[in-house]
């Protein structure tokens, strides 16, 4: 088992099942193999970036369903304040993580802080409705957005719709951190 909150896989099997899917209907729709899926809802694989975001779309929700974790809050904090040690996570292949920086689900934005160690990169471009704007916080962040292609370094920001094909790869020697707010939440 690769996770030491194994959610993700459970999740994704109910959530599956609920919709009334076989693995292999799933896996059709998404364009990934039936084992590939298999070992993610079994925890023997974490998915990559761009296999959420497929697997999220086929199931009619967002990759934000998908994030575990102790959301505990004092009741005056409930909605307002993310702690530290509260975060919701995702892990994915290739050491990637997010962490969700929003205390409220049902807001219209949502913020994503990403840790990508070196060489860790969304291999396909995706699109998805909204808005992207991010901050490079350490690190360096190759970004493909349609036809261009930029590097930044720490304290670059980005913008773009969302509905531009894009793609992000660490190219650098050491951890890259981006925080990334997303609106709608849709990614």
């Amino acid at each position: 088992m690769l996770s030491d909150d194994p959610i993700l896989g459970e999740r994704l099997r109910q959530l599956r099942k609920r919709r009334g899917l076989t693995l292999a209907r799933l896996a059709e729709g998404c364009g990934l193999s039936i084992g590939y899926l298999s070992q993610i809802e079994r925890d023997l694989a974490r998915p990559s970036i761009d296999a959420l975001v497929a697997v999220a779309r086929e199931l009619g929700v967002t990759v934000q369903w998908f994030f575990s974790g102790n959301a505990e809050a004092p009741p005056e904090e409930h909605g307002y304040v993310v702690r530290a040690a509260n975060r919701l996570r995702l892990d994915y292949d290739q050491g990637v993580t997010d962490e969700l920086l929003t205390a409220r689900l049902s807001l219209s934005l949502e913020m994503i802080l990403s840790h990508l160690p070196p060489g860790a990169e969304a291999r396909k471009a995706y699109s998805h409705e909204g808005d992207e704007v991010g901050l490079v916080i350490s690190g360096q962040l190759e970004l493909w957005v349609g036809e261009r292609h930029f590097l930044l370094g720490a304290g670059d920001s980005f913008s773009y719709a969302s509905s531009e094909p894009h793609r992000y790869r660490n190219p650098g020697p050491s951890e890259t951190v981006v925080v990334w707010a997303i609106s709608p939440p849709s990614y």
